[in-house]
């Protein structure tokens, strides 16, 4: 917002103010704005007033006063036709309608100068343009005022006087420039405008120097630039090489190495006018430098110091060797490593810096350092009296020197090129032992000292027997110099089984049946323990076997399965022990036999293992029982034609008992807790074997076997009985079997009784009877090899009639008796 426009707001809050606040105060007035021919006032609004006239007379110049007339709701006005640069008394009245004067007011102030004219306008920079233009009296500075035509910009600036430049413009941009002059009165009217365009801007120069020589610009693209002129010259001298270009990069080659170019770039646009100008300055990479020596200091911190040729151009330079070490140096043309490795074998190059960078390394140069001391400088001794100084390997060495001595004051050295050297030590010394490693640079500056005591001898005499089955008690004669002694098997991961003062251990919680070996380890505060000293070994006792079953052979053999925890060729005992007696068998296997166990009788067993070291503990016992004993006798009677009466004696242990008759026929078979049984499904004729089976209360069985069995022979069958003539009878039948017996037949009858023998294979038999008419009870039974007449065949009862009638009725079969 511009200043008359501010001035205007302020005139119509006071005026309003005025009105309401203060209508019976004097009249006020007050210059509102200026230029060079006229003059605005402002007042305040004075109540009655019907008209205001306002009066410009000139103050200090002759000139006639000039008026304006204004009605009374006005309260600003300007008076016109005044003359530039010139001081006027403003004189306001308030009059009412008779024009008599109610209040007046006056101020003084002065017209703008004259407006100035613009001669030319110009640009040669992308950000400004300067005008030219007339300069005019009484003004104490001017106005330059640039608007771009689409009316987006606008600004005025201050000047002192002609020529003026406009800044902070746009590139490449047309814009309407008027000037106006100032005083202390306001400033002129713009003076009539001309156009004017800016110039394109500088291109933006980006330089690198990727090598000693060559320098490469960049820029990106100028807007509305069609042309580019490029300027390098070489700092110190007056020659410059100019270039035109369209591209956006140049390279310029062949330059002197680090030696600093000035380069100048510069826009023209289409209408061939030149834009902004910018130079930048870029210096080309060093030359290479070249090493002159490379020298290895002495001292126990081992350093180098490189030397070089200085270079032109160079600002400072990094020396770094092949192993990543490295030093600086601005100045000077040598720098120093410290400290750097001993041992080394690396070479050295030198770099020079400046702002574009580096240089390429010089040419390397090898150097190497004094070998290292050796580490972990030790004195060995696998055995008392033999010892050897060992140290680890270092590298670039040619050869070691080694240096014991002991304190007695006894000195003694060796050179070699291995990493050990032996001498001859002994027990209870101390020795003082350096190792000096040399190669061409010398040898190490410093070597560690070593001290070493020997370790204490190896205890004598020492005997191991075994206390109990697990239980190894060592003694030994102690030994001179030795503080404390060390127990340990090596088949117990090495633990210390006892860490004393006293010449005696015992190792217990062993395995049983290993071969312990044990070393007996003296131990003194200075030195250690000596680890070289013989083992000794013993064997524990045998483990105790354990029963696994237990197998019967026979009546009175048992066969014993054991564990076999022990190495072969182990002697087992097994034994059994009972209420009356003890019974033992001995073996090298898993199984041996008890043999003439009695029956019916109950042992404890227990194996144990024998070996020439000692006995083992006795296993977990067991109980044997063996089987219940064989009745004495077996007596097996015939009850009938199918059924037996087995009967035996009380066997031994004996609790059940299962008896079986065995044929090819057939067999029978019963389980009673009795002596005796009743068995049925006997067939007539027939050879059975007789097995019986004793069975204790815990399932022993006994197997007994007795002599056979022949059942009787069979009954006859179809048995008839009739007339054959007056008085006699025959009785006829049907034999199963083979026809090898006797039969006898006996006739049973009220009046009289007879009997008859038929031969073998005859299958009737023939009775002369006394009387007739009679019922008779007929029995006819085989007769066994042994004369002896069966006797379970049932009688049958007939009704025989007088002679007339030959048949007989049957009147009833006989029932089976067990009498």
């Amino acid at each position: 917002m511009g200043t008359p426009t501010l001035k205007m707001l302020k005139l119509l809050l006071v005026l309003t103010f005025t009105e309401i606040c203060a209508a019976q105060n004097d009249i006020t007035l007050s210059v509102f704005t200026v230029t060079s021919k006229s003059m605005t006032v402002q007042w305040s609004s004075y109540t009655g007033a019907s008209s205001y006239k306002i009066t410009a007379t000139p103050k200090n110049t002759p000139g006639q006063p000039v008026f304006a007339h204004f009605s009374g709701n006005v309260v600003t006005g300007s008076v016109i036709s005044l003359s530039p640069n010139t001081m006027y008394t403003m004189q306001l009245e308030a009059m009412d309608n008779a024009l008599n004067v109610l209040s007046s007011a006056d101020t003084e102030d002065t017209t703008a100068p004259e407006v100035p004219s613009i001669e030319q306008a110009y640009s040669k920079n992308s950000d400004s343009i300067t005008v030219e233009f007339t300069e005019v009296s009484g003004a104490t500075s001017y106005i330059l005022r640039a608007q771009t035509e689409s009316g987006d910009y606008f600004s005025d600036m201050a000047v002192v006087s002609s020529p003026g430049t406009v800044v902070k413009l746009k590139p490449y941009t047309d814009y309407r420039l008027s000037v106006m002059s100032v005083n202390s009165g306001g400033r002129s009217q713009p003076s009539y405008p001309i156009e004017a365009r800016t110039v394109v801007m500088a291109p933006q120069l980006n330089t690198t120097s990727p090598n000693n020589a060559s320098i490469v610009v960049t820029w990106p693209p100028v807007e509305n630039a069609v042309l580019y002129m490029l300027c390098i010259i070489q700092e110190g001298s007056s020659s410059r090489v100019k270039l035109n270009t369209t591209d956006t990069t140049v390279n310029f080659n062949d330059l002197a190495a680090g030696t600093t170019y000035c380069i100048k770039g510069t826009a023209w646009d289409s209408e061939g006018r030149a834009g902004d100008d910018l130079t930048v300055c870029q210096i080309t990479r060093p030359p290479r430098p070249d090493v002159t020596l490379v020298q290895v200091s002495p001292g126990r911190s081992i350093g180098i110091a490189v030397y070089w040729v200085l270079v032109q151009g160079a600002e400072n330079y990094l020396v770094w060797t092949s192993n990543g070490q490295h030093c600086n140096s601005t100045a000077d043309a040598y720098c120093s490593i410290v400290p750097v490795e001993c041992g080394q074998n690396h070479s050295v190059s030198v770099t020079a810096f400046n702002k574009a960078g580096p240089s390429s390394p010089s040419q390397p140069a090898d150097y190497i350092t004094y070998p290292c001391p050796p580490e972990n400088i030790r004195v060995e001794e696998p055995e008392a009296g033999n010892c050897s100084v060992v140290w680890d390997s270092v590298p670039m060495v040619e050869y070691y020197m080694a240096f014991i001595k002991r304190d007695d004051g006894t000195e003694m050295s060796c050179n070699t090129t291995e990493t050990t050297c032996q001498f001859s030590c002994m027990c209870g010394y101390t020795y003082l032992t350096s190792v000096f490693p040399y190669n061409k640079a010398g040898s190490s500056p410093f070597a560690d000292v070593s001290n070493y005591t020997t370790i204490p001898c190896c205890p004598q005499g020492v005997t191991i027997q075994l206390v109990s089955t697990e239980t190894l008690e060592i003694n030994w004669l102690p030994v001179k110099g030795a503080e404390l002694y060390q127990t340990m098997a090596a088949q117990t991961n090495d633990v210390i089984h006892c860490n004393d003062t006293a010449p005696v251990c015992a190792l217990s919680d062993l395995k049983c049946d290993t071969a312990y070996s044990v070393t007996v380890t003296p131990c003194s505060e200075l030195r250690g323990c000596n680890h070289t000293c013989t083992p000794h070994t013993h064997k524990t006792a045998p483990c105790a076997p354990e029963i696994l079953n237990m197998t019967q052979s026979n009546n009175s053999t048992y066969r014993i399965h054991i564990t076999m925890p022990n190495t072969p060729n182990t002697n087992y005992t097994i034994k059994a022990t009972g209420r009356f007696a003890t019974h033992t068998c001995q073996t090298t296997n898993s199984s041996c036999e008890l043999t003439q166990l009695p029956c019916g009788s109950s042992y404890d067993v227990i194996a144990v293992a024998i070996t020439t070291v000692g006995r083992s503990l006795p296993g977990f016992s067991k109980t044997l029982e063996t089987g219940p004993c064989c009745p004495t006798y077996v007596n097996v009677t015939q009850v009938t034609q199918a059924m037996t009466n087995v009967t035996w004696s009380p066997g031994s242990g004996a609790r059940s008992y299962v008896t079986s008759l065995t044929s090819p026929r057939g067999h029978a078979k019963c389980h009673t807790l009795d002596t005796h049984c009743l068995m049925g499904c006997i067939t007539c004729g027939t050879d059975y074997s007789v097995h019986l089976e004793a069975i204790s209360s815990t399932g022993h069985k006994s197997e007994c076997k007795y002599y056979g069995f022949s059942s009787g022979a069979c009954c006859p069958t179809s048995m008839k009985l009739y007339r054959m003539r007056s008085y006699s009878l025959r009785v006829s039948w049907r034999s199963l079997g083979p026809q090898t017996h006797n039969h006898t037949v006996d006739l049973y009858g009220t009046g009289a009784n007879y009997t008859c023998t038929a031969a073998a294979g005859s299958k009737h038999c023939d009775i002369e009877e006394r009387t007739c008419g009679d019922v008779y009870k007929v029995v006819a039974a085989p007769v066994g090899q042994d004369g002896i007449k069966v006797s379970f065949c049932q009688p049958r009862t007939y009704s025989i009639p007088c002679p007339g009638n030959n048949a007989g009725m049957l009147i009833s079969r006989g029932k089976r008796s067990v009498d």
